[in-house]
């Protein structure tokens, strides 16, 4: 958990007002929800790792004998927790207020999580979560909205060249199938073929024979990761995804596959190259994932900027009934340390550096007269060091600096940039 400086904070808000603004150009509404849910919600298996990294919040009122003797039963000694994501509670909001909303209703959900992460460089135990979400469509107009959406969002902000990697979870499990997987043994599975980018073919079929997967399951699966086409991602198209899967594959799976890239197409038309890659062995973590998932990637790093998923199953636990839900979130941890500085905008942000003697009456009226063309004003007593005075001033976002000496005139000062 961090501080921020001024300089840094002022940098973050600029991020995140140009990540709204593009998200509510693209037809999303932003929502707000506690940051305080119940620990029966935060723990009900649908969280999958996140779960066990959930700061959770005593019971009022216990005593050390009741804490004592609940030691053995954490919902005993908790009944509420900090969100450690926005999809949980977004569920739970939408279930309470569905009456409300419209049948295909598209969020925004902005704001800090919390998980007791192992602190270190790009992760940690507070940070922020930029979540988009369409629920109520089951069709892969959602999906494809949410990546021309977030595509345009990371263009904004000047990471242009972004691809989004795609695949379905439905398309991962037949292919486990058909290598002879048990469906026991599939979670186990998943974990080590999320791996393949850091320990490539030969790592993942090792330790599949470790993990003592079955083995003609892993002499299938070994076959086909040796063939010639499996690792080639070629550009996004129905003839693509049937060469990265085993012959065979589902025509409702392909079919779906196909309609996001049209539709992604369709959105980006002026773009060229539709910026889809088809990855049958992506995985991504949240056990929530019942179709379609997707991870954000760009050139310029080897990590992933956000991603998401279809979550049909999880809205239907609070609602009562089952309706379809899909999420992209963008890493704004990752991607702030990427963004070049934004332009503040046009208006000036000034320093007034004045004398000890000016009266305060002067210094009010000068700022007052400013502040009708700039920006944004501060007051500062002139000090021994100026430069230093007005190098700080500059790495908290400032323009300019006007000197103000007792007797002068409101609107008469010069003001000169900084750096």
């Amino acid at each position: 958990m961090r501080d921020f400086l001024p300089a840094d904070k002022s940098r973050r808000e600029r991020v995140l007002a140009v990540i709204r603004e593009r998200y509510r150009a693209h037809g999303f509404d932003e929502i707000e929800t506690p940051v305080v849910e119940e620990y029966d919600r935060l723990h009900a298996g649908i969280g999958g790792d996140n779960e066990k990294l959930s700061y959770n919040i005593l019971r009022r009122g216990l005593d050390a004998d009741g804490i004592r003797a609940a030691a053995d039963d954490p919902a005993a000694l908790s009944d509420l927790g900090l969100r450690y994501d926005l999809t949980v509670p977004l569920a739970r909001f939408y279930a309470t207020n569905r009456g409300q909303l419209p049948g295909v209703f598209r969020s925004i959900q902005i704001g800090p999580v919390w998980r007791a992460e192992r602190p270190q460089k790009g992760r940690y135990r507070q940070f922020v979560q930029c979540d988009i979400d369409v629920i109520g469509d089951d069709s892969a107009r959602a999906e494809a909205e949410l990546i021309a959406a977030s595509l345009d969002t990371i263009d904004a902000l000047g990471l242009d060249g972004g691809t989004v990697r795609v695949n379905d979870r439905r398309a991962l499990d037949w292919m486990l199938d058909s290598f002879g997987f048990a469906e026991e043994e599939r979670p186990g599975v998943l974990i080590t073929i999320d791996k393949l980018d850091k320990i490539g073919p030969d790592g993942i079929v090792a330790e599949l024979r470790d993990r003592g997967a079955k083995a003609s399951a892993v002499d299938a699966f070994d076959a086909f990761l040796r063939r010639p086409q499996t690792m080639e991602y070629t550009p996004y198209g129905e003839r693509q995804i049937r060469k990265a899967l085993p012959e065979g594959a589902p025509e409702e799976i392909v079919a779906h596959l196909v309609g996001l890239g049209e539709a992604v197409a369709a959105s980006r038309s002026a773009e060229g190259e539709i910026p889809l890659v088809f990855d049958p062995f992506l995985v991504r973590g949240m056990g929530y994932y019942t179709g379609t998932i997707m991870e954000l990637a760009h050139p310029s790093v080897d990590y992933s900027l956000g991603g998401g998923g279809r979550y049909d199953g999880m809205i239907g636990r609070f609602a009562g009934q089952q309706v379809p839900a899909v999420g992209f979130s963008i890493g704004f941890e990752r991607i702030v340390d990427l963004v070049e500085a934004l332009d503040a905008g046009a208006a000036e942000a000034v320093v007034l550096v004045h004398d000890a003697d000016v009266p305060l009456a002067e210094l009010l009226a000068h700022k007052a007269a400013l502040l009708s063309r700039a920006g944004r004003v501060r007051l500062e007593r002139r000090t021994k060091n100026l430069k230093a005075l007005l190098e700080r001033a500059s790495a908290d976002g400032y323009t300019g600096f006007a000197s103000v000496r007792a007797g002068e005139s409101a609107g008469s000062l010069e003001v000169k940039p900084l750096g």
